[in-house]
């Protein structure tokens, strides 16, 4: 196998697209940050809105919903109308969404607003790495510019938590939802100047069959683990997932038989892409399901408040954004594959740190082995996107960008649902086999539903047994999650040695002036539409003999 990333005379960026990288930034930033700032704000707009227990959970997780179930359509779309104009659509859109969601009346109407969040949110984010694919035709500095993307994202989830703290603190719930409309604003103002446009200049008709597919097979995939997660197996969310899967499975039948098709199967087909991807995703899923029991550890097991539980995942944000900026760093003189595989060791002695966290002076157990996990995981994060990104033609940027970040949606879901009923079961059988003597059969039975469950029933006892049930019920959830980072640790060393083999003949980023030997110098046949001009495409759809990923494999 030899996968090489394209590079030609001439295609360095400048000033230019360094400029436009940090407007690019912006929506990046705010995305992220208006995922982790939500979560301190549901308290008070539930009570300003009178929402029930139902509504809050839509509120939470509509948007997810119809981000992850428009991600493949938008990305197609922009790599057909154009990345930028895509982009500026759906930053107005965005900013609109945001201003309904501040001042709902009611919560209908902020379900129905943070819906039209979730679908302008699925244009912005794969037109942002398209168009960054685009514009960074040097490896180097597209695996930099990635980083710096990368970054950005992990730097809104760090800084949510501190901004909307303060928002709430001094004004209404709907400040949160204001955050958006400033940035916006500014993308809209200074976008048009400073970011080029690109389009694929054979887009093919849009298969509005196969737009109906993807969302009837992704929506339910989601809103089947999200549930399953919630209330463990069931009938509905598992029906729901049965039927995503079967969508999903004529959806790829239809693509295979499309001349243009809305997402390129043949894609999953090469050994390369496929693993490449296949790291990005179970790496997220691990990292989704451990930082989330981590975080219900620090509640339940050590007691902390929300807030206080937030401060400490801090250095864990702060890590993960260290690691995306020296991943790329590291490969412009190690092969990508090795500094992947570093990376997943490093994050999988972090969480052999996890499999010791005990019941008591846990923290800083848990706040080491998660530093470290997160700072290694940066690394294959970072650079499977990279590798992926430009390993596929230009014009292909927005559809592979989607597949990527749909991947990204379904792994945290996956790994909420998968590794959270692993740690469920782990409790459940751990507390039954040690409940406290003398313990009624009622109070018995809501314990063993879950931790919060046990600790509200410890609440309503007396004396000693309710300090023997409290301590049995966190040390049966700290067991969960020793054996759920034992089994993440697991998956990273085998990720890792996935990684320094299949990977490992991707050669190392090249300068354009100094092609590899096995690849002659080209450069890309689209042409960016600049902000002042129209230009006119010379491209064409490559068949599978000229495909960049398709023919990798020799």
């Amino acid at each position: 196998m030899n996968a090489n990333l394209e590079a030609g005379p001439g295609s360095r960026a400048g000033r230019r697209e360094w400029i436009g990288l940090a407007v690019l930034a912006l929506p990046t930033l705010l995305l992220s940050l208006d995922i982790s700032v939500l979560y301190l704000a549901l308290p008070h707009l539930s009570a300003g809105l009178g929402a029930d227990s139902t509504q809050q959970l839509w509120i939470l997780d509509i948007y997810s919903f119809m981000l992850a179930g428009f991600l493949v359509t938008m990305g197609t779309l922009g790599d057909r109308i154009g990345r930028r104009k895509l982009l500026l659509t759906g930053a107005a859109a965005f900013g609109v969404a945001s201003i309904l969601a501040a001042y709902s009346v009611n919560p209908q109407m902020l379900i129905a607003s943070r819906a039209l969040l979730g679908i302008a949110g699925a244009t912005l984010m794969p037109s942002t790495m398209a168009l960054i694919r685009n514009m960074f035709k040097d490896p180097k500095q597209m695996g930099s510019a990635i980083g710096v993307w990368f970054a950005c994202f992990m730097g809104g989830m760090t800084l949510g938590p501190l901004i909307g703290g303060l928002l709430l603190e001094h004004f209404w719930w709907g400040s949160a939802f204001l955050l958006g409309v400033p940035v916006m604003i500014m993308l809209l103002v200074v976008g048009p100047r400073l970011l080029p446009e690109y389009r694929d200049p054979n887009p093919g008709r849009l298969d509005l069959a196969s737009v109906a597919l993807s969302l009837a097979a992704i929506l339910p995939a989601i809103y089947g683990l999200k549930e399953l997660a919630r209330t463990g197996p069931h009938p509905t969310p598992l029906a729901a997932l049965a039927v995503g899967i079967a969508i999903a499975i004529v959806f790829v039948l239809r693509q295979r038989t499309l001349r243009n098709p809305l997402l390129d199967v043949r894609l999953f087909a090469n050994r390369f892409f496929s693993s490449a991807m296949g790291v990005g995703l179970l790496a997220g899923i691990v990292m989704a399901g451990t930082t989330l029991l981590s975080s219900l550890y620090l509640q339940t097991v050590q007691g902390l408040g929300p807030m206080n539980a937030g401060l400490w995942l801090l250095p864990q944000n702060i890590a993960m954004v260290i690691g995306s900026m020296a991943a790329p760093a590291l490969a412009r003189t190690i092969r990508p594959a090795y500094v992947i595989a570093a990376g997943l060791l490093l994050a999988a002695t972090g969480l052999i740190i996890h499999t010791q966290v005990p019941v008591t002076g846990g923290l800083p157990y848990l706040i080491t082995g998660l530093v470290l996990a997160s700072f290694g995981i940066a690394f294959p994060m970072s650079l499977t996107m990279n590798l992926v990104m430009g390993a596929v033609p230009p014009h292909k940027a927005g559809s592979v960008a989607s597949i990527s970040q749909t991947s990204g949606e379904l792994g945290v879901a996956m790994g909420v649902a998968a590794l959270g009923s692993l740690a469920t079961f782990v409790y459940r059988t751990d507390l039954t086999t040690h409940l406290p003597a003398g313990l009624p059969t009622t109070a018995a039975h809501t314990a063993t539903e879950s931790i919060t469950a046990a600790l509200a029933t410890a609440q309503h006892l007396t004396g000693q047994l309710a300090t023997d049930l409290t301590t049995t019920a966190q040390t049966a959830y700290t067991t969960g999650l020793n054996i759920v980072a034992a089994l993440g640790a697991t998956i990273f060393i085998a990720l890792a040695i996935i990684s320094a083999t299949i990977l490992r003949n991707t050669n190392q980023p090249t300068t354009p002036d100094q092609p590899t030997p096995d690849q002659p110098t080209q450069q890309s046949t689209e042409q960016p539409v600049l902000a002042t001009t129209t230009t006119t495409h010379n491209d064409h759809t490559p068949a599978r003999d000229d495909h960049p990923v398709l023919a990798t494999i020799d």
